[in-house]
């Protein structure tokens, strides 16, 4: 039944990948990127800006503070252009080095090599841990399984508890943690992704890169013959073949010594001399390993290398090309207008509601009067004065509330009357000119546009 499943293609029964430590360039580079972004992940929380939290998304009190600036629910506009940049970013690093997010940055890589890291600490490399896992179940077999699950739930917990700290002040956690008083749901929370940690990046691992990321299905599209792949050179390795260290390579031979460290040493458990595969993250393992055999053999390194199909097959590579412009324009545009328009934002929001119930009324002394709802918002850290004006017309007056108060994130409904002469008007429409402006800060302001409607 088992080789039934497995021969259809539809099912194949897992096997646990044990990778092969291994060292060279790009497994340096692999660990400074896990541990500076780690670093970022458990840090962030714990550093502050005038007192407040550096990074936190204020679900409850509706505020997001980012490296000192407070956003509310009314800027998720540039969340929207974030997003936009971030999946651009990914087309145009993708269009030119293929899946470097996936072996560098993706977050299921990053907690899967930390676990691996633990793992290979208490059982030990490839060799041992096969060893151990089977060999029977006695003291020695016990008693490291379980430091290992331990290490891995405080860390999987640890993990939770920081990015609930991203959304409720970490310090605030801590205590609530530390004293026993911590509410249900962020116990909830924390545990939910601390267990969610522990079962990805302990249990499944390049499961979710081979079944459940989406990225791996669909980055042929992005890919292109002058795109950076890890790729083996089969004009130079094949026919491969095992071989004496020291001895010339045999002329019936290829420089591939069939040692198989290229498989070992792979987290997702490939052969990449078989070609390119959606099943690899382009973590480059494979080329360390395979440079060390050549340095070894005293061959050229190389035979595993970071590459472009045109390359391989002796063409000549264009790393700029018609869509690398095109996302690095786009990249360099909207990012330049996402900082503009951050720049350039006033913490202060006003909307002008017209009162529907009559277009405009008769004063009793010859004028006319249109009845407003201002609705302001205080989008500041600070409480602020606002003095309340309107132009547009000659002789345009209001008559109302013409200074408010506010604290900070609040909102009031500001009911005012527009009087005119109708003398004065050009049509039966004009376009008026309602200002708000601080009287602390003169750049707190908004200015806003209505129409004022007349007789005929």
């Amino acid at each position: 039944m088992s080789s039934d499943k497995q021969s259809s293609g539809f099912y194949k029964e897992h096997q646990k990948i044990y990778p092969r430590q291994t060292r060279g360039l790009f497994t340096t580079l692999r660990k400074t990127s896990v541990w500076g972004l780690l670093g970022l992940f458990y840090l962030l929380p714990w550093l502050k800006w005038n007192d407040q939290q550096l990074v936190l998304f204020d679900l409850p009190a509706r505020k997001f503070y980012l490296f000192g600036m407070t956003f509310w629910p009314q800027d998720f506009f540039y969340l929207a252009v974030i997003l936009i940049l971030l999946a651009l970013l990914l087309f145009f690093v993708t269009a030119l080095a293929g899946r470097v997010w996936c072996g560098y940055a993706c977050p299921q890589t990053v907690w899967s090599e930390v676990f691996i890291w633990i793992e290979r600490w208490v059982e030990g490399d490839r060799p041992q841990q096969i060893k151990l896992d089977n060999a029977p179940w006695d003291r020695v077999k016990i008693g490291k399984k379980a430091i290992k699950h331990a290490l891995w739930l405080f860390f999987s917990l640890w993990t939770g508890f920081t990015f609930v700290g991203f959304f409720v002040p970490v310090e605030a956690l801590w205590f609530e943690l530390s004293s026993g008083i911590m509410g249900g749901w962020a116990l909830f929370w924390i545990l939910f992704y601390g267990l969610a940690t522990y079962g990805n990046a302990g249990f499944l691992r390049e499961q979710i890169c081979l079944y459940m990321c989406p990225y791996a299905r669909f980055q042929s599209a992005m890919f292109d013959n002058d795109t950076l792949i890890v790729s083996y050179d089969e004009a130079r390795g094949e026919p491969r073949g095992a071989r004496k260290r020291g001895v010339e390579k045999p002329a019936d031979k290829g420089e591939c010594v069939d040692c198989t460290l290229c498989v070992q040493v792979c987290p997702t458990g490939i052969d990449i001399r078989k070609g390119l595969q959606y099943e690899c993250i382009g973590c480059a393992a494979c080329i360390d390993a395979c440079d060390s055999i050549m340095d070894k053999m005293g061959y050229p390194r190389g035979l595993v290398r970071y590459t472009t199909e045109h390359a391989l097959h002796g063409g000549k590579t264009q790393i700029l090309r018609g869509r690398t412009f095109i996302y690095a324009g786009l990249l360099l545009a909207i990012t330049g207008a996402l900082v503009y328009s951050v720049m350039q934002r006033v913490p202060l929001e006003m909307d002008i509601i017209r009162d529907r119930n009559a277009l405009f009324r008769d004063t009793g002394d010859g004028n006319i009067e249109n009845v407003f709802t201002l609705k302001i918002m205080n989008m500041d850290e600070r409480e602020h004065h606002y003095t309340i004006s309107v132009a547009g017309i000659d002789g345009i007056r209001l008559q109302g509330a013409e200074k408010v108060h506010l604290g900070s994130g609040r909102v009031a409904e500001v009911p005012v009357k527009v009087v005119v002469n109708p003398d004065k008007m050009s049509s039966r429409s004009q376009e008026v000119m309602f200002h708000i402006e601080a009287q602390d800060d003169p750049a707190v302001a908004q200015t806003q546009k209505a129409r004022f409607l007349g007789p005929n």
